[in-house]
């Protein structure tokens, strides 16, 4: 069992940053991949960036070059530095995980998530 909790949301201006943090409580939590989500309303949710449990990480293409995932095992947390901030960034951002993954850009994939946190990007 992992309990998720997201932090750092909040409103930016375009071309701005945010980091957003995941903080994870439980068992085991190196031996977990990790994604985030987001979810605009009226919109699926889709995926933003993944990090493996040996720390391999992949992106959207809608935010390659921009955002960047990174974990801390020994702090039971995951962050997602935010960069270059776009309006079309705005949504709510949900972190994820999974012990076993098989496609990694797929919600249904994960068994825990946080509660989410809301980005506003104004331009």
């Amino acid at each position: 069992q992992v309990q998720l909790v997201e932090s750092g949301g909040g409103l930016v201006q375009a071309g701005g940053s945010l980091r957003l943090s995941c903080a994870a409580s439980g068992r085991a939590f190196s031996n977990y991949a990790i994604a985030w989500f987001r979810q605009a309303p009226g919109k699926n949710r889709d995926f933003v960036a993944h990090i493996r449990s040996y720390g391999n990480t992949y992106y959207a293409d809608s935010v390659k070059g921009r955002f960047t995932i990174s974990r801390d095992n020994a702090a039971n947390t995951v962050s997602l530095q935010m960069n270059s901030l776009k309006p079309e960034d705005t949504a709510v951002y949900y972190c994820a995980a999974a012990r076993f993954i098989g496609t990694m850009n797929r919600a249904d994939e994960y068994d825990y998530w946080g509660q989410g946190t809301q980005v506003t990007v104004s331009s």
